[in-house]
């Protein structure tokens, strides 16, 4: 029964973050954040930032994810935790990592434990963020245990990006429940650039992440 995911009932239906699909009422400052996310959730939290591992494990991942990746519906480590602040879930988030990705330096990416991807992903030298989707779910869309769980019971809006850095992709999807809208952190007071208003960024044009040295 959860094969591709202990989140998700299916597939989200993925699109580039452009209008009309993102309306003004989106959370478009945080789905158009180019900094850590991490970063970001961490200055806002008041009783402790901390991340639970949902799930992580060799799965097929969904054929958008494989097709994303370039990497074909052959296994992969999949990895779904919730980012919280104390007891209160603010995010939800999925990692697809095919194998090649996992060698030499970039092996350490299959142990963080309960440590947060984006501060191992955003100390990496060239990091480059290689597209940017947008999708809204409504809570039929979440498998029963964590709609309970997180309290779902209104639309969430997330996104996800490929990164690659050296040789190695990993497909990254986050997904902000309404207690994360609601922090009032020093990063998201200052203006962040926002979504692009056509087609997210193309294969062909990585972007370096900004604040991640060259």
């Amino acid at each position: 029964m959860f094969e591709h995911s202990v989140l998700l009932r299916r597939e989200p239906s993925w699109r580039p973050p452009g209008k009309p699909f993102v309306p003004v009422s989106a959370p478009r400052s945080w789905l158009g954040e180019p900094r850590s996310l991490t970063a970001r959730l961490r200055a806002g939290c008041r009783d402790g930032f901390n991340v639970v591992v949902l799930r992580q494990a060799w799965r097929k991942p969904f054929a958008g994810e494989a097709a994303r990746l370039g990497a074909g519906r052959r296994r992969m480590l999949v990895r779904e935790v919730m980012l919280r602040d104390g007891l209160t879930p603010l995010v939800l988030a999925r990692t697809v990592i095919p194998p090649d990705s996992l060698r030499g330096p970039h092996c350490a990416l299959a142990r963080l434990g309960n440590r947060p991807l984006g501060e191992v992903l955003f100390a990496r030298r060239g990091l480059r963020r290689c597209s940017l989707e947008c999708c809204r779910l409504g809570s039929a869309a979440w498998l029963p245990s964590i709609a309970g769980l997180c309290g779902i019971r209104q639309e969430v809006w997330g996104r996800r990006s490929v990164y690659r850095v050296g040789d190695a992709r990993l497909l990254v999807a986050e997904f902000f429940l309404p207690a994360a809208l609601q922090l009032e952190s020093v990063a998201g007071r200052i203006a962040a650039p926002g979504l692009p208003e056509a087609a997210g960024v193309a294969e062909s044009a990585c972007r370096r992440v900004a604040g991640v040295p060259a």
